[in-house]
């Protein structure tokens, strides 16, 4: 594998290891930014995708070989986590969305909080339990993650996304890595971490239903 860094060429053996970048909430105004940063390594990731002003431009990544998978329409805890019908019709929705700029609607899907989430403690106790059982039999696959950027949390800064994001990958062998296309600052720490990881010997893929879940313990 050559890895071109500015001016450097590297040239590095596989280590085994993969990582699947993935990304929640968008699409949003930074989505196209790192779609180009991805098109430049050719490194594929997963999308899982809420309703959103700029939902047209998964029409792209999913022709550029990601994943493109779903989260939530309405991202409304108290609406979704309320009763199975509404969160349902949520999932509904939003799958409806992405048929309109995909010709595959993947069964690959994320609890908007993760599936250990204790938010839906609030509106409905024991949802959780019952919708991870629920998606499973009805052929879907959801994943939660094992490695945080904490972009959603604590991290405003590239450079404190991509310190979590590279202390976490070495911890895993399958590293599934949250972050949000919504974040400028996360968007703008990706290529660092792309040079990185391929410096190291990692390899990058998109999400499948073969790929590991990373499931979180639920809490409700």
């Amino acid at each position: 594998v050559l890895v071109h860094n500015h001016f450097q060429e590297f040239k590095v053996l596989e280590n085994g290891k993969t990582i699947y970048l993935t990304y929640d909430d968008g699409p949003s105004q930074h989505t196209e930014k790192l779609l180009n940063v991805l098109a430049k390594y050719d490194v594929k990731v997963s999308f899982f995708v809420k309703s959103s002003s700029y939902l047209s431009i998964i029409e792209r990544a999913y022709n550029e070989g990601h994943a493109v998978a779903v989260h939530t329409y309405s991202h409304d805890y108290k609406k979704i986590y309320s009763s199975e019908e509404a969160f349902f019709a949520d999932m509904s929705a939003i799958r409806k969305l992405i048929a309109k700029y995909t010709p595959y609607v993947t069964p690959l899907f994320r609890f908007p909080g993760g599936s250990s989430n204790t938010i839906s403690q609030l509106y409905n106790r024991g949802i959780m339990t019952r919708l991870a059982k629920s998606l499973t039999e009805m052929g879907y696959t959801y994943f939660d993650w094992n490695v945080d950027s904490d972009d959603a949390g604590r991290a405003r800064t590239p450079e404190e996304v991509f310190n979590n994001i590279t202390k976490g990958l070495q911890r895993c062998d399958d590293a599934v890595v949250l972050q949000h296309d919504t974040k400028e600052y996360s968007v703008d720490a990706v290529e660092r971490v792309i040079v990185w990881a391929l410096i190291r010997g990692y390899t990058f893929a998109p999400l499948t239903e073969d790929s590991p879940t990373c499931h979180h313990p639920i809490n409700n």
